[in-house]
């Protein structure tokens, strides 16, 4: 469990941020990839992949009790992420097949 105790708003407000600015570097890296999956998928339906959503969520909320973090909060934060993810990857998979 992480457990770090602020003295003041500010220090909350200041962690907050800098594990904002950790977690926007991390979904710029994820992103490159699921950009590059994009090439490797024949389909929309393998882009979609619902079987590889359900393997990510478990893979996520096992880890996420044991850190101390809400499985509940955590789930909900990747299935918006996963989605957010599809989206930009069908977008992709879409012009990479349209301009051939």
């Amino acid at each position: 469990m992480i457990n770090v105790e602020c003295n003041s708003i500010e220090a909350v407000r200041s962690n907050i941020d800098r594990i904002d600015r950790q977690i926007v570097t991390l979904l710029a890296k994820s992103g490159t990839y699921v950009k590059q999956a994009a090439r490797f998928k024949k389909n929309t339906t393998d882009v979609k992949a619902p079987q590889r959503v359900e393997q990510v969520i478990t893979k996520v909320v096992t880890p996420s009790v044991e850190l101390g973090a809400n499985p509940t909060v955590t789930e909900q934060v990747y299935r918006s992420m996963i989605a957010s993810f599809i989206n930009a990857e069908l977008a992709e998979h879409a012009a990479m097949y349209n301009s051939k």
